[in-house]
């Protein structure tokens, strides 16, 4: 198999995974403010809640809003997890526990890094083979690589937020590929979605390699 000049990577459920689940995490958080509830409910909850939210990409909005519109979007989503888990309004104040929630998935505490990662990270970068991140996650994303240690391997980060596109649209995987000035057929894209990653990469020209995890990740 040809050598490619540049190897795009999904991030969430590919570079690196929530520790236990969603459900966990947002239970644990959720115990801060006196809000008790099964992990388990509150993971089925968040799935389905972040499968019917529409792509996180604001084509209207000011770059400067962005961020703004990164946080209501994920707040939508924690709001429909605990109303399905029946839980919404036990909470005295739902913005504070989601504030600290938000943060919390911005830093590199909730995640672990795959142990494939690093060997590969090295292996790719000392082929001279370019990198960069290619996700349907948020602005989060800069701070989450920093804190696991991961910024210096990728050259560039394309997130649908800012692309104004989302996976699997062509578009988004051209403006990724534009950093590295590169054909699509010189790139791989890998990731844990086949919609998403695998045939999204095929349609818009690159090599698809689908990575399967074995476990739903958010935000990939």
């Amino acid at each position: 198999m040809e050598r490619p000049k540049v190897i795009l990577v999904d991030a969430v459920g590919t570079l690196f995974g929530v520790k236990g689940s969603v459900g966990e995490v947002y239970s644990q958080i959720a115990q801060e403010f006196d809000v008790e509830v099964a992990p388990e409910v509150l993971n089925t909850a968040f799935i389905k809640s972040w499968k019917a939210a529409p792509p996180p990409i604001f084509p209207d909005a000011d770059p400067q809003d962005i961020p703004q519109r990164e946080f209501d979007w994920w707040q939508i989503i924690a709001l429909n997890t605990f109303e399905s888990a029946g839980v919404l309004k036990q909470f005295s104040d739902f913005s504070a526990f989601f504030g600290e929630l938000y943060i919390h998935f911005g830093t590199g505490q909730p995640w672990f890094i795959y142990p494939d990662v690093l060997p590969s990270l090295l292996d790719w970068q000392r082929s001279g083979i370019e990198l960069g991140i290619l996700s349907n996650f948020d602005s989060r994303i800069y701070s989450v690589l920093q804190s696991l240690g991961l910024s210096q391997y990728f050259k560039s980060i394309t997130i649908s937020t800012q692309a104004r596109a989302a996976k699997p649209d062509p578009r988004i995987f051209a403006i990724a590929l534009e950093k590295h000035n590169c054909q699509p057929e010189a790139a791989w894209h890998i990731g844990d979605s086949i919609e998403e990653d695998y045939q999204g990469a095929k349609a818009a020209g690159l090599r698809g390699i689908w990575i399967n995890r074995d476990q739903i990740q958010p935000g990939s």
